[in-house]
């Protein structure tokens, strides 16, 4: 990467008001495959959180004069920054993140489609002529909220920063974003450089990497009307506590327990295919991941055989040096509690069918079967590659199964009964549902969010991007006054 215009840069400050500046305090970024620092960066106060929110407040009202045609070059000119250093940014993502390549490469290409619909977005229509009484016009716009603080988290940073930051700005806002510290340059950095490269006003996009004292920083700033979420459902309880305390809109993208249910009558081949991606790709460390599959009992036992051969021939390592389909877990913290997960489970009676082990931060692809309600690996989300096996008899089961958790955010139902499937999958509490395919699916054009401990009902992408980063404003407007009955 001599040549990468990821080597001209120093991570250890902010980008705060259009500039690259130095930060009072740091900490290393670690490479999770290597151990290794990657780089150094400035850890946020909330005195800086403070003073970016102010000076982002004063960009947000120069970029309301910005024609729209404008604005929609500069989101197309930022996609080309992306396009151009594409395979740069896609390793650097892949080694930040401990994910493989591919994943990199899908975090790129879906952050310049990202942009490409900001782009379109400054150019949609935002309001509505409404019905009224002749002598009087009557209009609903939609209006920016002002200031859009994010939250994102280190599993997909680009993709989990870019999907508010980008329609966050195309509808009038300014944005400061707060990225996880463990993914400061995915999350938050390479965006900067997109922007900046683009042309977008100083001080418009402030990025200040930091912890607990700069979320709650970001929460309680006045200037901020809107804090966009995703990470945690404990972390994602106290950022809807301290918005709501401030009366501020708030989107919350949380954790999720998602149940793929396999019926009798499946292609099992298919099946186990569909099992070993949405548990183990990116190792398990998605929102989405398939972290319950109940199975016809009928077919339990094949489908388990064919799901632990996959376990144990998919290829385990650092993906930025082979080509490896399971990379390492994010910190030595989560790898433990993994771990932790998967013992307790077992001394409650699940059968370790595979894997369970771990060499440094690698663990194996990992396979529970006769996994029950009460059990570790049933209530929990593991956020590591591990597949639950849960078996039923009935289809009413099933159905019972899959609601008996908090979360609500994705379903799955895999059958060649397509009507089975279907009535099943309507009796599922969940925000997003997939027939015939696994939990793990997300376009930046369809509307993402869950119900109960994964979200408060919100939704991101899509459709719902211009009722979110918006608010309604009602006008009237007559020739002249008229006199009123008193």
């Amino acid at each position: 990467m001599s040549n990468s215009v990821l080597t001209s840069q120093k991570w250890s400050g902010h980008f705060f008001n259009g500039d690259w500046v130095a930060a009072k305090q740091s900490q290393d970024v670690i490479e999770p495959a290597t151990g290794e620092a990657m780089s150094q960066v400035g850890m946020a106060t909330a005195d800086d959180i403070y003073l970016a929110c102010q000076q982002a407040s004063k960009a947000q009202k120069e970029w309301l004069s910005v024609p729209p045609r404008d604005k929609s070059a500069m989101f197309h000119k930022a996609a080309q920054f992306l396009q151009e250093n594409f395979d740069d940014l896609a390793l650097y993502i892949a080694r930040e993140t401990g994910g493989i390549v591919p994943k990199g490469m899908h975090e790129v290409k879906e952050a310049i489609v990202i942009l490409q619909l900001a782009a379109n977005m400054t150019l949609e229509p935002n309001g509505l002529t409404l019905p009224s009484t002749p002598e009087r016009q009557s209009y609903a716009k939609r209006q920016p909220l002002g200031v859009v603080g994010v939250i994102s988290p280190f599993n997909f940073p680009l993709i989990l920063s870019i999907r508010s930051i980008a329609p966050a700005l195309a509808t009038g806002n300014a944005v400061v974003t707060k990225p996880d510290p463990q993914t400061p340059v995915t999350g938050g950095f390479i965006l900067a450089m997109a922007l900046e490269a683009a042309g977008f006003p100083k001080g418009l996009l402030q990025v200040l990497p930091g912890g607990v004292e700069a979320g709650e920083a970001l929460c309680a700033a006045p200037e901020v009307q809107m804090v966009a979420f995703t990470g945690s459902t404990a972390a994602g309880r106290k950022v809807g506590e301290a918005c709501g305390r401030n009366l501020k809109k708030v989107s919350l993208e949380l954790g999720g327990k998602s149940s793929l249910i396999v019926l009798e009558d499946a292609d099992l081949d298919v099946a186990a295919s569909n099992i070993a991606w949405g548990a183990y790709f990116h190792q398990g460390q998605i929102c989405m991941a398939s972290g319950r599959i109940l199975v016809q009992q009928s077919v339990a036992e094949a489908l388990t055989a064919k799901i632990v051969e996959k376990a144990k021939h998919l290829p385990v390592g650092n993906p930025a040096t082979s080509e490896v389909a399971i990379g390492p877990i994010i910190n030595p913290r989560q790898l433990e509690r993994v771990h932790a997960i998967v013992q307790d489970t077992v001394a409650a009676g699940a059968k370790l069918e595979a894997g369970g082990t771990h060499e440094g931060p690698f663990y194996q692809p990992t396979v529970l079967s006769g996994v029950k309600p009460g059990m570790r690996s049933f209530d929990e989300e593991i956020f590591g590659p591990v597949v639950n096996i849960v078996t039923f008899d009935k289809d009413e089961d099933a159905i019972e199964l899959a609601n008996n958790t908090e979360y609500g955010l994705a379903g799955a139902v895999i059958s060649n009964n397509l009507s089975r499937a279907q009535a099943i999958g309507a009796q599922l509490h969940v925000g997003l549902l997939h027939i015939n395919d696994q939990t793990v699916n997300d376009e930046c054009i369809n509307p993402f969010g869950g119900c109960g401990a994964s979200g408060n009902g919100s939704a991101v992408c899509g459709p719902a991007d211009w009722d979110l980063y918006t608010h309604w404003q009602w006008m009237t407007v007559k020739a002249s006054a008229t006199p009123y009955p008193f």
